[in-house]
């Protein structure tokens, strides 16, 4: 026994002892769980499946909050403090949101990304975490947390190119994204069927139906159906390739993916807060 531990190591992924001269780990089938700089952690706190719904929340409300001070001359004060809590049309286009008039006129591609992480107003705001923080962690669940954000990412990406290529002018909002996380989990519902998968499946399916019938019957409140759609289907899409716990562990380039997409939207919103200054002369 104590020789066959001096030739195993724990899996990263899964916490099974694996042979050192193993490729691939037989139980998850992360990569080459013996090589030492594949078995380094990828959790570094922001990717954690405890903190990952906590942490997108946080960067939202942080961007929120940007949003209002970065162009203070344009909020002002007013009798209606949900309009007071409301950041300008100059401050979204700043900071990154996207659409037909950032890309096509001044080439902000990335605002594909750093759209997801900007809201509109305090209800806005409001109502799409509640939901994220409803959905998550049934994602996070099901998926794992890297899965998880590279769907919402990913999604969040798809839903706003599709919008843009259908002629929205200018959107944002974290609900393409959103919409991502209930295509995945309305995949999941129906692929592993069962008492619960059904019970999943056909709670999602109230979801969208809920979702697309306010976006047509409330055509008042700007929604950007579009979006939504596209989100939903990249949801799907994604679900199906990447897979779910059940089907496959998360693995190594499960990780890769994930990391990579939190990446990308950090760098995208920290370009947005650069480009922001630059342009209202602050560097």
């Amino acid at each position: 026994m104590e020789s066959q531990s001096r030739h195993s190591i724990l899996c990263p992924n899964c916490r099974r002892l694996v042979s050192i001269d193993e490729e691939l780990c037989p139980y998850c089938g992360l990569g080459h769980p013996g090589s030492r700089w594949k078995t380094i952690s990828f959790g570094w706190g922001l990717f954690a499946s405890d903190r990952i719904i906590t942490n997108i929340i946080a960067l939202n409300v942080g961007m929120f909050i940007l949003s209002l001070l970065i162009y203070p001359s344009s909020v002002g004060f007013s009798a209606n403090p949900l309009q007071f809590l409301s950041p300008s049309i100059n401050s979204l286009i700043l900071l990154g949101g996207t659409g037909t008039i950032p890309i096509g006129q001044y080439h902000m591609w990335w605002s594909l990304l750093s759209a997801n992480y900007l809201h509109g107003g305090i209800l806005h705001i409001f109502f799409n975490m509640v939901a994220l923080w409803q959905i998550g962690p049934l994602v996070v669940q099901e998926y794992g947390a890297y899965r998880m954000l590279a769907i919402y990412t990913l999604s969040g990406v798809g839903g706003f190119l599709v919008s843009y290529l259908a002629g929205v002018p200018l959107t944002i909002g974290a609900s393409a994204a959103i919409c991502g996380l209930i295509g995945a989990t309305l995949y999941f519902g129906k692929s592993r069927g069962g008492q619960y998968g059904q019970m999943i499946y056909q709670q999602i399916l109230g979801w969208v139906i809920a979702i697309f019938a306010f976006g047509f019957l409330v055509p008042g409140m700007n929604i950007n159906n579009w979006a939504h759609g596209g989100g939903l289907a990249c949801g799907v899409l994604a679900g199906y390739l990447l897979g779910y716990q059940e089907k496959r562990g998360e693995n190594y380039s499960h990780k890769v993916l994930g990391v990579a997409c939190g990446m990308a939207s950090l760098g995208a919103l920290a370009w947005s807060i650069i480009w922001a200054l630059l342009a209202m002369g602050r560097l």
